[in-house]
């Protein structure tokens, strides 16, 4: 026997007030997130990623993760694009740029800083200790100084070898992974879930005096939002800059992508602004979302990263490309 129309729609009405109550519970299934999580860009995140996860394995807040992880990159000489030992400017002055950003969205910033090794320290003593976001060039140098950061000359032996040898030509042309523009950006989630972010960097080599790069730019250089994830990029500053391009990151997840799909899209952005000059040059992103998935993307083959997590053990990834 068929059921009457009435019995059918009072059937209907019925599973019509609970279709909101289940998909709220199909939401609400999510998997157990991955944590604690670090990842960090180009092959010398390995040692940065095993700095941070000591923090992180110890139960520490993200922030001071992402802080100690940046710390190992800073201070090698070895290591031509952050911090001591990086390439100077056209004019011979090391100059750094870094930032830091933690759960509560507070932040700060040092750019075109000179005489210290550890910049990333510097930019989260602007973000605890001052009401700015930024400060610059002199003015950073004596709010360190103030703050009990020591001076030293930064440029190495080898690094000015090699500027030198550099002014014979004076030819300013960033080459892809040969590299003049690498950046250590750092992104942790920690054991109470929550995501903090780093980026610090010594800038392009022979750069014009005074140019600053996304590195130090939040919402360029980095970004982050606890309720969602968290972004940093690499590679030439300027294209990064013109897109916004962490926070561009971040708010693509927010509108459901994960995070691979979110640095895919705007490496895509970028194609789409610069196509014939993005064939020439590097740029890349890397993400994590709230859970501990991540993703990377960049322009060119050779964008290496790393991740470190209780199912990764610090290992080395090459990221897809466009091209």
């Amino acid at each position: 026997m068929k059921p009457s129309r009435r019995k059918f729609l009072q059937t209907s009405a019925v599973l019509s007030t609970l279709l909101p109550f289940t998909s709220l519970f199909a939401k609400s299934k999510t998997a157990e997130p991955t944590k604690p999580v670090v990842i960090s860009t180009w092959d010398f995140g390995k040692p940065a990623n095993a700095e941070a996860w000591k923090v992180l394995t110890n139960k520490g807040r993200a922030l001071d993760a992402v802080e100690m992880g940046v710390h190992v990159p800073e201070a090698d000489p070895l290591i031509t694009t952050v911090g001591y030992g990086g390439a100077p400017d056209r004019d011979g002055h090391v100059t750094l740029d870094a930032c830091i950003m933690d759960e509560f969205a507070n932040c700060g910033s040092v750019a075109g800083l000179e005489h210290i090794v550890h910049p990333i320290s510097v930019a989260r003593k602007v973000m605890e200790k001052t009401p700015h976001v930024m400060l610059i060039g002199d003015g950073a140098l004596q709010f360190a100084l103030a703050n009990g950061f020591k001076k030293q000359n930064l440029l190495t032996p080898a690094s000015e070898k090699a500027w030198k040898e550099w002014l014979k030509t004076a030819n300013y042309k960033p080459i892809v992974n040969i590299e003049n523009h690498d950046t250590i950006g750092m992104l942790a989630l920690d054991m109470n879930q929550n995501l903090s972010a780093a980026c610090t960097t010594s800038g392009m080599a022979y750069k014009m005096r005074g140019r600053v790069g996304d590195s130090p730019i939040i919402g360029a250089g980095v970004f982050v939002d606890n309720e969602i994830g968290a972004a940093t990029s690499t590679g030439v500053g300027e294209e990064v800059i013109r897109i916004c391009g962490s926070h561009l990151v971040v708010e693509l997840m927010r509108q459901g992508n994960s995070p691979q799909e979110a640095c895919e899209k705007a490496v895509g952005r970028i194609v789409k602004n610069q196509p014939k000059k993005s064939k020439e040059m590097q740029v890349g992103f890397l993400a994590i979302n709230k859970n501990g998935e991540h993703g990377a993307f960049a322009l060119q083959k050779g964008f290496t990263f790393a991740v470190y997590s209780n199912s990764i053990n610090n290992e080395l990834f090459e990221a897809k490309s466009y091209y």
